[in-house]
């Protein structure tokens, strides 16, 4: 059935609208899927909620990885190997979510407020440890993010009425995504496009498949577990230990096929539990009260139609995606000059803004978190673990408040059971790890 809904005409055109605009705004520079998918939120509010979801993961896997199609060091190995890595990744994880999302459903039904806090616990030291330079500048942004969450109800108003309801997450996510990278650049200077077209014809030799398929099966088992920018870090590591040979194509391989199924992977935890693990998962995550949907385990006893759909949509979208990638016509989405895109960001994110907000204080807000935006880039801090502190927050906040409450304000709820013991464990040791590494290689130099 779900493949049904997933090829019927409408639901089929969306993927193909959401992979092409992913791997369109994955091609650009400045531009990638969260502030997309951020500036076509306003704009979908309307559509089927099946349809929509179809078209906001087509540009989450589509957009993912674009940049090892359309880099500035294209190549014809890229041109023959990532394309088809990215297919075996998606493909694969797209399997691997179809078998563990109804079982990790399963095991979150029993979760109470205590289990919800410390898993909460897991994913912010994870976004703050991983997401960027440093765990400093990732806490940084994790901080800033929940504090723009937490806005409203009385605290965080500083007397504004027009804050008394807190911010709308749409404004905000376009804000910090697509208005802050469009000042970065003209900070930085837009100039022309940086990319070079890719070259080459999309076909693999004989022994181009046998050096790149074990790459690529590699590549798939470290992207689903982990979030997008360390698995292809850990591919590549891998593959360049493996390979005693410059210039391997497993090295192109192996991280398509991880930042493939890593995009995909994360639709895991986001449909099963509700939690984001990476920027545009959080992104996404907003969508669904919009369409009065809560994404956790009665997700799939409510709306089983919807997550199956999406889950089979992931199979027919990549295919989409393996015939766009190799198609003539994508070798012109990065001739488009810079200065062109971020003026055509600029109007959508203010039209995007006023739709959501419906005020001209929403534009007032837009930007000034653009400006904080911009702070943060220049300052280097990431921007992904802001938008799932902006997401989680308020939830971690009120199930932080249910667990006292239940246990009249015994803070020992917390650790109350070995599930929660082990995610604070978990927790601990995401936050010790960077820590570990980085005094490793101050001994070492």
């Amino acid at each position: 059935m779900g493949f049904a809904d997933a090829l019927a005409p409408a639901n089929l055109l969306w993927a193909l609208v959401g992979v092409t605009i992913g791997v369109a705004v994955g091609a650009l520079p400045g531009i990638g899927p969260a502030p997309a998918v951020a500036l076509l939120l306003p704009l979908t509010f309307r559509l089927d909620p099946t349809a929509a979801l179809i078209m906001f993961a087509g540009v989450y896997y589509g957009g993912s990885s674009a940049s090892v199609l359309l880099g500035t060091h294209a190549s014809l190995e890229v041109n023959r190997v990532a394309p088809i890595g990215r297919f075996v990744g998606g493909t694969i994880g797209a399997v691997a979510l179809l078998v563990a999302a109804p079982f990790v459903a399963g095991i979150a039904v029993h979760f109470g407020p205590p289990e919800y806090v410390a898993l909460m616990a897991v994913v912010f030291a994870t976004v703050s440890a991983l997401a960027g330079p440093s765990l400093l500048k990732g806490a940084a942004s994790l901080v800033i993010g929940a504090a723009i969450g937490l806005v409203g109800q009385n605290r965080l108003t500083f007397g504004m009425p027009s804050l008394f309801d807190g911010i709308d997450v749409v404004v905000v996510v376009i804000a910090l995504f697509a208005l802050g990278g469009t000042f970065a650049h003209l900070v930085e200077g837009t100039g022309e496009s940086r990319f070079e077209p890719v070259r080459g014809k999309p076909v693999l030799s004989r022994e181009d498949f046998r050096r790149s398929w074990p790459a690529w099966l590699r590549g798939t088992a470290l992207g689903f577990p982990f979030g997008a920018k360390v698995s292809a870090y850990l591919s590549y590591r891998v593959e360049k230990r493996l390979s005693r040979n410059s210039g391997a194509i497993e090295g192109v391989a192996g991280p398509a096929a991880a930042l493939s199924a890593a995009s995909v992977g994360a639709l895991l935890p986001l449909l099963a539990i509700g939690l984001p693990t990476s920027a545009t998962a959080a992104v996404i995550l907003t969508a669904f009260p919009s369409y009065g949907l809560q994404p956790g385990p009665q997700l799939f006893s409510e709306s089983g139609d919807l997550v199956w759909a999406l889950i089979a949509s992931l199979f027919v979208g990549h295919i989409l995606l393996l015939a766009l990638t190799l198609s003539p016509a994508r070798v012109r989405l990065p001739t488009i000059p810079a200065y062109g895109i971020h003026a055509g960001v600029l109007v959508f994110a203010c039209l995007g803004a006023f739709a959501a907000g419906g005020t001209i204080a929403a534009l007032v807000v837009l930007t000034a978190l653009g400006l904080v935006g911009l702070l943060m880039r220049e300052a280097g801090v990431p921007v992904a673990p802001a938008v799932v502190g902006l997401v989680l927050a308020p939830s971690a906040e009120q199930q932080l408040r249910r667990a006292l409450a239940s246990s009249e304000g015994d803070w020992t709820v917390l650790v109350s059971s070995p599930l929660t013991v082990t995610l604070w464990i978990v927790a601990v040791l995401v936050l010790l790890t960077p820590l570990v590494v980085a005094l490793r290689a101050s001994r070492r130099s």
